[in-house]
């Protein structure tokens, strides 16, 4: 760094940080900012003698530069969204009606420790589908406070279990103004 020890001199290193920025080949466009922008090299030299450039030839120029980083950008992008699709999956799709496991990731809960908390809560019917990417569910009337519509990142099909007579765990408490209140769906005498 060229900054001193106190690092109270940056600011008059940034002009030297900017130009070097924008003079520097750039891993997407394969040219610089500075000549994607004026469609030449920047010059160094404090003393120069400018050319006459014709208005018309100058701008096509720098329409034939524009071209250019538009392709290269195309290609990196493309490049960048290959590798990102290797380690993405297809999301899962859902129907209404469809019962699916809510994470608890984002969703208080009173317990001393998170580590040892539900990690999914539910199952809830799926009430329809907001895009491609969200749904909104039938929530308990209890969870006024918690907005219904979910990313399918936190959402995970039921899978119905192939052991007959399986009982499954009864779902935990909600959180109601601080104090636990159940779900009643039936008292048994």
């Amino acid at each position: 760094m060229y900054v001193s020890y106190h690092q109270d001199d940056w600011n008059t290193w940034l002009p030297l940080a900017e130009f070097a920025y924008n003079n520097s080949d750039h891993s997407s466009t394969k040219q610089s900012p500075f000549f994607t922008v004026y469609g030449r090299d920047p010059h160094f030299d404090s003393v120069h003698i400018t050319q006459d450039t014709p208005a018309g030839k100058l701008s096509t120029k720098i329409q034939s530069v524009q071209q250019d980083v538009k392709r290269e950008l195309e290609v990196s992008i493309n490049r960048f969204k290959r590798y990102a699709d290797k380690s993405r999956a297809s999301p899962p799709v859902f129907n209404p009606g469809d019962m699916v496991w809510l994470s608890s990731k984002n969703i208080k809960s009173t317990r001393p420790t998170k580590k040892l908390s539900e990690r999914w809560l539910g199952p809830f019917p799926i009430l329809k589908k907001v895009s491609t990417h969200a749904y909104h569910l039938k929530l308990p009337s209890q969870w006024k406070s918690i907005h219904p519509v979910f990313h399918i990142s936190l959402l995970e099909p039921v899978k119905t279990s192939k052991i007959p007579n399986r009982h499954q765990e009864p779902p935990p408490p909600i959180i109601i103004e601080e104090e636990e209140e159940w779900d009643v769906s039936q008292i048994l005498d």
